[in-house]
């Protein structure tokens, strides 16, 4: 039996679905603190970067690029953070964090900082649809 993409409940009840890239899920994180995506290669069972087969690697750090810059783009932040932790979610997923020198977490990473101020309804629509545009995802 084929084991098959499912995304961690932790993510899914943290984020809201941008659309697909294509290697990755991207998500944005509902935290109106930080404009933040979230990559999640659509492939099951890995947990490392090193784990993806080398064009799989290739495709993410592509697909991280490309995340980047339309969040700079759409943000005009002073800073991208990316990160690929997983100690809490164990699903590899690539963090990509538009900061700026006027956020409540700057210079500190964004973890743990405050509580997590979930974007209003318009606005969360407004971004997840100019990001899609942006990235050109697949719904």
């Amino acid at each position: 039996m084929a084991v098959t993409f499912s995304l961690h409940p932790q993510l899914a009840a943290d984020t809201t679905p941008v659309g697909d890239l294509p290697l990755s899920r991207v998500l944005l994180m509902n935290d109106a603190n930080f404009p933040w995506l979230i990559l999640v290669p659509r492939l099951p069972a890995v947990t490392e970067i090193i784990d993806l087969e080398e064009n799989a690697q290739l495709q993410l750090t592509a697909e991280i690029a490309q995340a980047s810059a339309a969040l700079r783009n759409l943000t005009t932040c002073d800073k991208l953070n990316i990160a690929a932790l997983g100690n809490v979610v164990p699903q590899l997923h690539v963090h990509v964090i538009a900061r700026r020198r006027s956020d409540i977490a700057w210079p500190k990473p964004v973890w743990g900082v405050a509580a997590a101020e979930p974007y209003a309804p318009a606005a969360r629509e407004a971004l997840v649809a100019a990001l899609g545009r942006a990235l050109q995802v697949r719904q």
